[in-house]
C-alpha cells in the first residue's frame, strides 16, 4: 500500500520559526524517517496521523487521500485508521493493561471497564504474552511490557498503517534488541506498511526497506543517506 507525503507546516514560537517542506513516495512496507532530534519526523508522523494539519499540500494512502488542502479533505484522526504508537507509550496510569489495550475500541469519555473482554484485545494480549499482567498497572510493568501493550493498543482496531515514534528509545541495549526482533517477526505477519522515526542506525539496518532522511524540516539525499540504503540493500 502506497503512501506518499508532500507537506508544508509553519510552525512559530517565541524561540524560533520552523519550516516543515516534506515530500515523500513509500511504496515498500517498512519505512524509516531517519534524522537528527528536531529534523521534523515526529511532526511528519503525526501530519499522517491527523493529529497536525499542515498549511498545504496532501497526504495518501492506497490512493485514497487523507488529506489535500487544494480539496479541502482532512480526514478526522480515528478514520485514518492509523496505529500509532506514541515515543514514551502514552499508556494511561489509571487503567490496567487490557484497559489500555482496549481502549481504542471504546467512543467517547469513557474507559473501558476494569473486567470489560473482548476478543481482539484477547488476541494480542496472548500474541504479545501479556495476559498474565492483564490486570497489572503501568507502573508495575517493565520498559519491554509497556512497548508490548502499546503495541497491542495500536494493533487492535486492526488499522491500516502503524506509525512507531522513536519505539525502542526508552529501552536499554538489551532490551532494544530483543524488541527489534519481536517487532520485525510481527511485520512479517502483518499485510500493512509501517512508519518508523529514529535516530540510531541500528534501526535502520533492522526496519529500513525505505529511508527518507530527514534534516531541518527537509528531505535529504546525501552521502549519508545513500550509504544507509545501499547497506540495506544488501541485506
Amino acid at each position: 500500500m502506497t503512501l506518499t507525503v508532500d507537506i508544508r507546516k509553519t510552525l512559530v514560537t517565541r524561540e524560533r520559526r520552523f519550516e516543515l517542506n516534506v515530500s515523500f513516495t513509500g511504496s515498500c512496507q517498512r519505512i524509516v524517517l531517519f534524522g537528527p532530534s528536531g529534523a521534523g519526523k515526529t511532526l511528519t508522523l503525526q501530519a499522517v496521523a491527523g493529529l497536525l494539519k499542515p498549511d498545504a499540500g496532501a497526504i495518501t494512502l492506497g490512493g485514497e487521500p487523507l488529506f489535500d488542502a487544494s480539496r479541502g479533505i482532512d480526514v478526522p484522526t480515528r478514520a485514518r485508521r492509523a496505529g500509532y504508537l506514541f515515543q514514551d507509550y502514552a499508556l494511561f496510569p489509571h487503567l490496567n493493561v487490557r484497559q489500555n489495550a482496549g481502549f481504542a475500541l471504546r467512543r467517547g469519555w469513557m474507559n473501558p471497564r476494569a473486567r470489560d473482554m473482548a476478543r481482539e484485545v484477547d488476541y494480542w494480549l496472548d500474541a504479545f504474552d501479556l495476559t498474565a499482567v492483564a490486570g497489572s498497572y503501568p507502573a508495575q510493568l517493565s520498559g519491554g511490557q509497556k512497548q508490548r501493550v502499546a503495541l497491542a493498543r495500536a494493533l487492535v482496531s486492526e488499522p491500516r498503517i502503524l506509525l512507531l515514534d522513536e519505539p525502542f528509545a526508552a529501552l536499554d541495549a538489551g532490551m532494544r534488541e530483543r524488541m527489534r526482533r519481536e517487532l520485525s517477526d510481527l511485520l512479517a505477519r502483518l499485510d500493512i506498511p509501517m512508519v518508523l522515526i529514529t535516530h540510531d542506525e541500528a534501526d535502520v539496518a533492522v526496519f529500513g526497506d525505505q529511508v527518507v532522511q530527514l534534516d531541518q524540516g527537509s528531505v535529504q539525499e546525501g552521502e549519508h543517506y545513500e550509504g544507509l540504503s545501499a547497506r540495506n540493500a544488501s541485506r
